[in-house]
């Protein structure tokens, strides 16, 4: 089970996106078809962030082997459309892609996250296909001709392209410049640091290519921590791949969520009185409703830091469907110590009713690690 001040406006309306269907699998569902201007997305970024914080890690990449575990759970749940928001990079991919929200919110302390999130924008509106995106995310000279067969490809054969494909050399001058610019378009407030670190961000991903791992500023590296090509074949509980790159569909439903602005990443502290109500205030004007929210582990150092009230009074805020759910990380160091524990996983995805969380504001880690998660059927 092996398997990251300047505005430019970028104006388009009513931008049809193609339904892409590849044989044996789900069609695409169609987004919204039409691009709010460039202004409007910006705007949403800066007036529904709260302020930026510090974490001791870039975060490119997650730490959280078991992240996919929970697809299948979250599928015989119902747990689907509305509001997604979410915390972290590009795992929030996956879930979006199954859960296949209107729109998704990525609200993470770290400006940098933020910045990630924009790099990953200009990756998918830049990119045809999930060869093509790998192609730009890390810098690799493609086969043209891969492209029509790599629709159909599972994720190791397009590891293996990427890994047998050249680095980029004259073209990464081009390639930098194109996403530069793609950021600019989005009209979000970004200066000349902010784009020099997407560029330290994108060049993490080239220099390191698919065996890049999670790393920290203050603590040692793990063994254990994944690859991102481990991360992109990771399987769900069932045995089946289930990461954003899987299958070509998928990719799609995520590339037309950005096309029309409906990933939406913000800076923000889970506990102060900012992001999360703006988040409220916003879905409550437009009639939309949060079915899923994925904390990874935040709410650990919530808790630790006297904080978690705070953020339960901000949950409060978000308009919740009758189901929604928390998809949360536990840290279990490989013992198994939880009901739901993998062996061979360091992490345990665990969901819990957004409802019960509320209903208990006195719980205890334990208590929301122990007692409250959804058992699997």
């Amino acid at each position: 089970m092996r398997k990251t001040s300047l505005l430019r406006f970028l104006l388009l309306s009513f931008v049809i996106f193609p339904v892409w269907s590849c044989q044996g699998q789900e069609s695409v569902p169609e987004v919204q078809a039409t691009k709010p201007d460039a202004e409007s997305f910006g705007r949403l970024v800066h007036e529904l962030s709260g302020k930026p914080g510090y974490f001791d890690t870039d975060n490119l990449i997650s730490n959280e082997s078991s992240y996919l575990h929970v697809i299948p759970q979250l599928e015989s749940l119902d747990i689907r459309g509305g509001a997604y928001l979410g915390v972290g990079p590009d795992q929030n991919f996956s879930y979006i892609a199954h859960i296949k929200p209107s729109v998704a919110f990525i609200v993470d302390i770290r400006r940098d996250n933020m910045l990630t999130h924009l790099l990953y924008k200009a990756l998918f509106e830049l990119s045809d296909n999930r060869l093509d995106f790998l192609g730009h995310l890390f810098a690799r000279q493609l086969d043209e001709s891969l492209a029509s067969k790599s629709t159909e490809w599972d994720v190791e054969q397009l590891m293996n392209a990427i890994e047998k494909a050249p680095l980029l050399e004259k073209q990464q001058t081009a390639l930098h410049q194109k996403i530069k610019e793609k950021v600019i378009s989005f009209g979000v407030d970004v200066s000349e640091k902010d784009l020099a670190t997407i560029h330290r961000f994108h060049n993490e991903f080239i220099t390191q290519g698919p065996d890049l791992r999670f790393t920290s500023h203050n603590r040692s590296p793990r063994a254990y921590y994944p690859t991102y090509e481990q991360l992109m074949s990771e399987e769900d509980i069932h045995g089946e791949s289930a990461s954003y790159l899987s299958n070509e569909n998928l990719f799609q439903f995520l590339k037309q969520l950005h096309e029309s602005d409906k990933i939406i990443p913000l800076m923000g502290n889970f506990a102060a009185p900012e992001a999360i109500p703006a988040i409220g205030a916003y879905l409550k004007k437009r009639g939309e409703r949060v079915t899923s929210f994925y904390t990874s582990n935040v709410e650990y150092y919530l808790m630790y830091q006297g904080l978690y009230p705070a953020y339960l009074e901000n949950l409060k805020q978000l308009p919740l469907a009758e189901n929604s759910v928390i998809i949360r990380s536990y840290f279990n160091r490989f013992r198994s110590t939880h009901p739901l524990t993998v062996p061979g996983y360091a992490s345990t995805q665990l969901l819990q009713y957004m409802e019960t969380m509320i209903a208990h504001p006195n719980a205890s880690y334990s208590d929301l690690i122990f007692e409250h998660f959804v058992p699997r059927e």
